[in-house]
Order: structure tokens, then C-alpha cells, then sequence
């Protein structure tokens, strides 16, 4: 299992999901609808390292960060 966050407006609870990697873990969330919105525009971290390939591995215990995109000044 993996601990997924969702910070910012992303208005979720963390979840726990079992998926092997980024991709799998991409469909999963996709089932859902408050955060398929979402999918599309957020970055994501693993264990605090942002991650760009969707075929990266996840292990037990990965804490997996959605970040949505934010402004500032």
C-alpha cells in the first residue's frame, strides 16, 4: 500500500492505495470524481522527490503528494 496526499484546494482525504506504479496508481485515482478534475494539472511527488515518469515504480510505504498548480507572487 501506498499513502496518497492531496494538498492545496484538492478537498480529499489521504487514502491508501495498492499500486505498483505511478500509472497504475494514475487510474485508480481516476475513478474518482472529485479528484479526476484534477489529474491533469497536478504535479507529483514521491517520498518529497517530484516524479514526471508515469512508469515509476511504487514500494510499500511510498508517500505519493498530488500537487495542484498554484500562484504566486
Amino acid at each position: 500500500m501506498v499513502k496518497v496526499e492531496f494538498l492545496g484546494p484538492i478537498a480529499r482525504e489521504s487514502m491508501e492505495v495498492d499500486a505498483k506504479s505511478l500509472a497504475e496508481l494514475s487510474k485508480r485515482l481516476y475513478d474518482e470524481e472529485t479528484i479526476r478534475p484534477w489529474l491533469q494539472k497536478c504535479a507529483v511527488a514521491i517520498n518529497d522527490v517530484m516524479v514526471k515518469d508515469p512508469n515509476h515504480p511504487l514500494k510499500e510505504g511510498d508517500r505519493v503528494s498530488i500537487l495542484p498548480p498554484v500562484c504566486g507572487g
